[in-house]
């Protein structure tokens, strides 16, 4: 069963530094229909103008990871870290049991970013910090695994029983991602657009999957998504 979630319907905060769709309820938006999917708990769709941030400020028992799809975003946290984070980055932060972090836009122009909340499989964990890069040729017309609970293949560890694969798709390209028997998927798609076992996306539409033996993906155009293997 495939339930898609039309980027025209997400939530939507413009705060003129800050343009931000949410597939989730998230601050100020609030729809009891879409409190999240299983553990997944938000996607932003966030553009950062120039000189554009969001200042300190503290989470708690999340796991949040950042993926960039244009420009570049500074980073600090009170665990010690600073970094900057490009397309190809994957940079992941458990909150644990608190941690306050601030982020920037890097770059001369717009900052474009998915941001992403899981919630961890139990409360109360320490915080947390791992960034891991991945070149094109690692993302390129497959779907690559970019977060697990275990770190395998050179993938960020998350406190989850979930897995994030991240793909850039030219044009006319087909993956498949099998799904386990009791197992949710989410698909979003960030630029471009495919067929998802038949069906149509396009830039900011996601997907809701479940009783499905497996994701078939087909690019329409040249096309970069995220795909999340969820319990």
């Amino acid at each position: 069963m495939l339930t898609l979630r039309p980027a025209t319907e997400r939530g939507h905060a413009d705060h003129g530094w800050l343009d931000s769709w949410h597939s989730f309820s998230f601050a100020d938006y609030h729809d009891p229909e879409h409190m999240g999917y299983s553990a997944l708990r938000v996607i932003n769709d966030d553009r950062i103008a120039k000189g554009g941030g969001f200042g300190a400020h503290p989470h708690r028992d999340m796991e949040i990871i950042t993926y960039i799809l244009k420009g570049a975003i500074g980073h600090k946290d009170s665990m010690g870290n600073g970094s900057v984070i490009r397309p190809g980055d994957v940079q992941r932060m458990s909150a644990g049991t608190g941690v306050v972090h601030s982020e920037a836009n890097a770059a001369d122009g717009e900052t474009r970013l998915l941001q992403i909340w899981i919630l961890p499989r139990s409360r109360g964990g320490a915080p947390g910090y791992e960034q891991i890069h991945f070149d094109d040729m690692d993302l390129r017309n497959k779907l690559r695994l970019v977060a697990s609970p275990d770190g395998r293949e050179g993938s960020v560890r998350i406190q989850q029983d979930a897995t994030i694969y991240a793909g850039r798709l030219d044009a006319g390209t087909t993956v498949q991602h099998p799904l386990d028997a009791g197992r949710h998927a989410y698909l979003q798609v960030a630029e471009g657009s495919l067929k998802l076992n038949g069906t149509l996306l396009k830039e900011g539409d996601g997907a809701m999957l479940e009783k499905e033996a497996a994701l078939k993906l087909e690019a329409v155009t040249g096309t970069e998504a995220l795909l999340f293997d969820l319990p």
